[in-house]
């Protein structure tokens, strides 16, 4: 078989654990699959002659395209801070269903986290932790030594899993914003009513809309209104730990780009803040919540 033929079958046979890989990376089902377009077109002008191990080579492959955009869209995104300005949405056209249960097939939450890890961090942990790739295989594709590549990975994972250990009123709120996105995502108002304080007052930053001003709303019936609104961003959504209390996040096109912070009183929400400003979202600890 010729060695481009060879190489192609070899591609084929390896897709679905590549593409695993660059959504895992990258977030976003759609740009998985134009790295995995880029990453074919590279790998076809290669000479693979000497290719031994198509499977991790195509890995590699597949890894340096995504940690090449990972940091292509850090940059831009300082870029949209430095000009004040929210993040446009993409135009690339993507299966929502596909999109949907394929993150919930990884964990939505975890989806959400990676995307607050620096570029090398993310690699780090997707390669060694969910693919079990060496670290003397990572380290050369983020120009590190394998004992600082370790480490980087050991620091994704510890916010990734950065949980403080249960309390009975956190089990509690888990239970209150649990059943706030269950009654969001299924559009039941009634149960969402019942979970508010009839002095709920929620309160969200100017892009989360957006609007020219921050927005303010008091009263149980407005905010689950609201909330009834949101319901397609809610399918997106996850419970997660902001700043070690339970909250909810959004991700759109693999990244973060809503978080919800609650303050209750007893087992009602008092307050919400939604936050989408980008140097806000910064600031957050993002960790993933257990149970």
């Amino acid at each position: 078989m010729p060695e481009r033929d060879w190489m192609a079958a070899q591609f084929e046979e390896h897709r679905p654990r590549l593409r695993a890989v660059a959504h895992r990376m990258l977030g976003s089902l759609g740009e998985a699959d134009d790295a995995l377009q880029d990453a074919w077109l590279r790998v076809d002008r290669a000479d693979t002659s000497g290719v031994e191990n198509p499977g991790g080579w195509l890995t590699t492959v597949v890894a340096r395209v995504c940690l090449n955009l990972l940091r292509a869209r850090e940059a831009r995104h300082e870029e949209e801070l430095a000009a004040d300005r929210i993040p446009a949405a993409s135009a690339r056209a993507v299966d929502p269903e596909e999109e949907v249960l394929l993150a919930d097939s990884v964990g939505l939450a975890l989806l959400i986290v990676l995307d607050t890890l620096a570029p090398a961090e993310r690699l780090a942990f997707v390669l060694h932790d969910m693919f079990q790739v060496p670290f003397d295989e990572i380290a050369p594709m983020i120009d590190k030594t394998p004992a600082t590549t370790r480490q980087l990975a050991s620091r994704a994972r510890r916010r990734v899993k950065g949980a403080p250990a249960p309390t009975a009123d956190a089990s509690r709120r888990h239970r209150v914003v649990h059943a706030y996105l269950a009654a969001t995502r299924g559009g039941d108002f009634d149960a969402l009513l019942a979970l508010l304080h009839p002095d709920v007052v929620l309160r969200a930053d100017r892009a989360v809309v957006p609007t020219p001003e921050p927005v303010l709303v008091r009263g149980a019936r407005p905010v689950a209104e609201g909330a009834m609104a949101s319901l397609g961003r809610a399918r997106s959504a996850a419970l997660v730990l902001v700043d070690g209390e339970i909250g909810m996040a959004m991700l759109e096109e693999g990244r973060l780009r809503v978080l919800l912070r609650f303050t209750f009183d007893g087992d009602l929400i008092r307050e919400i803040d939604v936050v989408a400003e980008p140097e806000r979202l910064r600031k957050v600890h993002v960790a993933v919540a257990e149970g």
